[in-house]
């Protein structure tokens, strides 16, 4: 039934999903925790990330806690083969593989709809979508989801004021021990991870642009200083640019740090970021990379109008050259840089996101029928109660509040 290449990399697959599972405790406490319960006992659950060694634990927890579960990839290049032959092997469905077409990677997205989930796990909103447009006869069965992107409750929300969406959606990228922890230090290491593991090139002393500065954009903008990059931010938010300027960085549009940026980083949600306007203004050998989920911010048509040549110097990176003689160099094909040419967010990262996925499944589980059919939060204790399991985890205590100490802070009385 899965639909994958190489399943002789299936061993392989594994070492990384052990490895990652050694430094993922709260998603392995919960797995311990739950396990013999099975609560997911009986359900169907579709899951639509970046298929790597973290999302695969992610699934192996689920499946140990009783779900059927089938598997696909949010984006055609951030898929690891030897990951989907082990999952396969460890008896998941998965219709995934490196390097999907656009035809084979609706392809996928369509099998695992037809498989007739009742949760769901997306990052982008490329599932729920589909299964609106094309399996409306599926929506009555589905309890309801999770979304893992800015862009993607982006899209959710969308639908929810058209009236649309079928379901509810918890809105897990809102969740604080998401975004302040995976969009901010997640992709703040993980994008230069795969920017510097694609060029084997120094960022110290060179000027980076950072399009958009939301908690990706701020992580983003943070680890490229802390690499001795001098850092530009563009905004279209006064208040994030103000902010940005208070922290130190430099603020402008995309159009005067055109002619000023060695290294541009798109992080907005938002298409054309950079487009036809800048490309002549940039200097020879500018680096251009995307960290946000589609590949529309870097106005890839636009380059291939302009290029007099392309070519490929090395691999994830795509030169085009200008009748001036200037090149710009595009990676990982303007898709997401950290997943398309990395590893994606560090484990210890991911195991909290993923952790909080499995609170949002759970609640779904319990909680389904009383939400309404819209993107609703996920409810801030059991983001605490993620939060207090990573403490627990580190070893780390801390202080509670004495009943008079709560007392007050809940009395209008200063007494």
């Amino acid at each position: 039934m899965s639909k994958i290449h190489h399943p002789e990399l299936a061993p392989e697959g594994k070492k990384r999903i052990d490895w990652v599972s050694r430094h993922m405790p709260v998603l392995r406490g919960l797995a311990e925790k739950h396990a013999a319960g099975r609560p997911f006992a009986g359900l169907k659950m579709a899951v639509c990330i970046h298929l790597e060694a973290k999302t695969a634990y992610m699934a192996r927890v689920f499946r140990q806690c009783g779900a059927e579960v089938t598997v696909t990839g949010s984006n055609p290049l951030s898929t690891q083969d030897a990951v989907a032959a082990a999952l396969v092997e460890e008896g998941i469905t998965v219709f995934a593989w490196h390097g999907a077409t656009p035809e084979e990677y609706d392809d996928h997205i369509r099998c695992t709809v037809g498989t007739g989930p009742q949760l769901i796990i997306d990052d982008g909103a490329d599932l729920i979508t589909m299964l609106h447009r094309e399996r409306t006869d599926l929506l009555p069965g589905v309890r309801g989801a999770a979304e893992e992107t800015t862009t993607g409750l982006q899209r959710l929300r969308a639908m929810a004021g058209e009236g649309v969406l079928a379901f509810p959606v918890i809105a897990v990228n809102d969740a604080y021990c998401k975004y302040l922890f995976d969009n901010r230090y997640g992709t703040g290491q993980s994008a230069w991870d795969g920017i510097m593991r694609t060029t084997n090139l120094l960022v110290a002393g060179k000027t980076v642009v950072v399009a958009g500065f939301g908690w990706c954009g701020r992580g983003v903008a943070m680890r490229a200083a802390g690499l001795g990059a001098q850092v530009i931010v563009t905004e279209i938010d006064p208040v994030r640019a103000l902010e940005a300027a208070v922290e130190g960085y430099r603020v402008m549009t995309m159009r005067e740090a055109a002619a000023l940026g060695d290294i541009f980083v798109t992080v907005t949600g938002c298409r054309d970021i950079i487009n036809e306007a800048h490309f002549p203004l940039m200097k020879d050998g500018a680096l251009l990379a995307n960290a946000g989920h589609f590949d529309i911010e870097i106005d890839k048509k636009a380059l291939l109008r302009l290029a007099a040549h392309t070519g490929r110097p090395r691999a994830n990176i795509d030169e085009y050259r200008f009748q001036d003689g200037r090149r710009v160099y595009l990676l990982a094909e303007g898709r997401l840089v950290n997943l398309a040419a990395g590893d994606g967010h560090p484990a210890e990262i991911m195991d909290l996101s993923f952790a909080i996925q499995f609170m949002a499944m759970d609640y779904l589980r319990r909680q389904a029928q009383e939400l309404p059919r819209q993107v609703v939060p996920l409810p801030v204790e059991l983001d605490r109660q993620v939060a207090f399991l990573k403490l627990e985890a580190l070893g780390i205590a801390i202080d509670s509040l004495s009943r008079e100490q709560r007392a007050y802070l809940q009395s209008w009385k200063l007494e």
